[in-house]
C-alpha cells in the first residue's frame, strides 16, 4: 500500500478556507482534516457556517481563499476548490445529501437507486441507442446496477418497499433511502447534511446502524453535519466545532464534550464565564440551554435541536461513565479567582470608564448583541454603564475589553461600537423628546 493510501493519511484536508459574501465572512481561516475510514462530525450553533463548508467542499461555492484536497485510495489528489461541482462527484467520488430531502418522490424506491447509477449506464450504452435494445455491455451493466440497488435496499432495510413511490415512505425511511442513493454512486467521501434531523429515537438508531455499517464494510469515509448529539457522540471518531465560521475545538468526542469553549458557544458566553454561569444558575439550567429550542426559520426540527436527546442520555450512551458534572471541566473557584485577577489588572484599561452610572441608572447593555447578563455586570465593574461609552471606544479600548472578557475578536465581529452608536442615538432622541 502506498503512503498516499495509508489509513493514517487524511482523505480530506481543508487548509485556511475562507468564504466571504460581500463584507460578510461566513468562514474564516478554517483548517481541519477528515481521516480515511472514519466518521468526522462538523458541529456548531446555527449560523456557524457548517453548510457553507459543505458547499465549498462539494463545489456549490467557490471559496474566497484556501485549499481543499481530497486524496483517493489510489493516491490521486484532487484540488476540489478548482473543480466544477459535477467533476467533484464523477472524478473525486464525493457524494452528499442535503438538509431537506431531495428524492424523486414520483419514482419508485428502486428507480431512485438506479438513477444514481446513470453515468455508469450511459457509458455502457456508448451514449447511443444501444441501451434501448440491450446490446453491447449494457445488459450486463443493467443487471449489475439492479444488484447494487438491491444491496443498498437491504442495507437500508427497504427491500419490502422497493416498488413503492419514494414519496410514500415514512420520513426516517426517506432519510435512509437518500443515503443509500448516495452510496450507489460509489463515493470515497460521503457528506451528510443533518441526516438525523426530524428523526425519532428509533429512527436515529437505525441511522446510526446504517452509517456504522457503511464505515465498517465499504471503506467510505463520512463527513457529517449534525445537531443530534446522541448521534454525534455515539458514531463519530472525530469532531470539529465551528462558531462564527471559525474552528474553536477539534478532537475526539470525549475531548470536545468537555471543552469549555464548546459549552460556551452553546451557552452564548465566553469560556472564562462558564464556571461562573454553572455556579450561578446550576447544572440543570445549563443542560436546558444546551437542549434549547431550535430556530424555527433556519434551524433543524424540534426533535433534532443542537443537543437533542438529553445530555445525560448522550453522556450515558457515549459509554465513558461520566456524569453531568463532568460536562464542563472549569473549576468555579478557579474561574472566580481569575475574574478577580483580571478585574484588578483592567481597572484603568478603558479610557472612558466612570466611577458610577450617570444619574444613578445604567443603560441596558444587554440590548447589544453579544452582551449577556454576566458580561453586562463585568462591564459595569470596569466602569462601563452607558451605550455612548461603548460607542466612543477606540481600538485600544476594544482590545482592553476583549482581554478581560476573553472574547478574542467577538466584539469587532458583532460590531458592538456600531450597535452602541445606534442605541445611544435612540436614548438621546428619547431624552430630547421629553418635556
Amino acid at each position: 500500500m502506498s503512503a498516499a493510501t495509508d489509513m493514517n493519511t487524511p482523505i480530506l484536508k481543508v487548509e485556511h478556507l475562507s468564504m466571504k459574501f460581500g463584507g460578510l465572512v461566513a468562514i474564516g481561516d478554517l483548517s481541519f482534516e477528515a481521516r480515511r475510514g472514519e466518521i468526522t462530525a462538523l458541529i456548531g450553533p446555527n449560523g456557524a457556517g457548517k453548510t457553507t463548508v459543505f458547499n465549498c467542499i462539494t463545489g456549490f461555492y467557490k471559496p474566497s481563499e484556501g485549499m481543499i484536497t481530497l486524496t483517493s485510495r489510489d493516491g490521486s489528489r484532487f484540488l476540489l476548490e478548482r473543480m466544477p461541482d459535477f467533476q467533484i462527484t464523477a472524478k473525486a467520488k464525493v457524494a452528499r445529501t442535503f438538509q431537506n430531502i431531495r428524492l424523486f418522490s414520483g419514482m419508485t424506491v428502486l428507480e431512485n437507486l438506479l438513477v444514481a447509477q446513470h453515468n455508469r449506464l450511459m457509458k455502457a450504452s456508448g451514449f447511443t441507442v444501444l441501451g434501448l435494445v440491450g446490446l453491447g455491455g449494457y445488459a450486463k451493466a443493467s443487471r449489475e446496477s439492479v444488484e447494487l440497488a438491491e444491496h443498498w435496499l437491504e442495507k437500508a432495510n427497504l427491500v419490502d418497499r422497493a416498488d413503492d413511490p419514494a414519496g410514500d415512505l415514512p420520513y426516517g425511511a426517506q432519510r435512509r433511502l437518500e443515503i443509500a442513493r448516495a452510496m450507489c454512486t460509489g463515493p470515497e467521501l460521503l457528506c451528510l447534511d443533518e441526516p438525523a434531523a426530524g428523526l425519532n429515537p428509533r429512527e436515529s438508531l437505525a441511522l446510526n446502524a446504517l452509517l456504522n455499517d457503511i464505515k465498517d464494510t465499504t471503506g467510505t469515509s463520512i463527513l457529517l453535519i449534525e445537531h443530534d448529539m446522541s448521534v454525534v457522540m455515539q458514531i463519530s471518531d472525530h469532531v470539529v466545532v465551528l462558531e462564527y465560521g471559525r474552528k474553536i475545538s477539534d478532537g475526539d468526542p470525549a475531548f470536545v464534550k468537555n471543552d469549555p469553549r464548546v459549552v460556551a458557544a452553546y451557552l452564548g458566553v465566553d469560556d472564562e464565564e462558564v464556571g461562573e454561569v454553572l455556579t450561578a444558575v446550576g447544572d440543570e439550567h445549563v443542560i436546558h440551554e444546551l437542549e434549547g429550542e431550535p430556530d424555527p426559520d433556519h434551524g433543524p426540527s424540534p426533535s433534532s435541536s443542537m443537543m437533542a436527546g438529553p445530555i445525560s442520555d448522550t453522556i450515558e450512551q457515549s459509554g465513558d461513565g461520566a456524569d453531568r458534572s463532568e460536562l464542563v471541566k472549569v473549576s468555579p473557584d478557579a474561574s472566580k479567582a481569575r475574574i478577580v485577577e483580571e478585574r484588578e489588572k483592567a481597572k484603568s484599561a478603558l479610557s472612558n470608564a466612570l466611577p458610577a452610572p450617570r444619574g444613578g441608572t445604567p443603560d441596558r447593555l444587554t440590548l447589544i448583541k453579544g452582551i449577556g447578563p454576566v458580561n453586562e455586570r463585568k462591564l459595569n465593574e470596569h466602569g462601563i454603564f452607558h451605550f455612548d461609552q461603548i460607542a466612543a471606544w477606540k481600538k485600544a479600548d476594544i482590545k482592553a475589553a476583549e482581554e478581560y472578557l476573553a472574547f478574542d475578536g467577538r466584539i469587532a465581529r458583532e460590531d458592538w461600537v456600531g450597535q452602541a452608536k445606534s442605541l445611544a442615538k435612540g436614548e438621546a432622541d428619547k431624552r430630547g423628546g421629553r418635556k
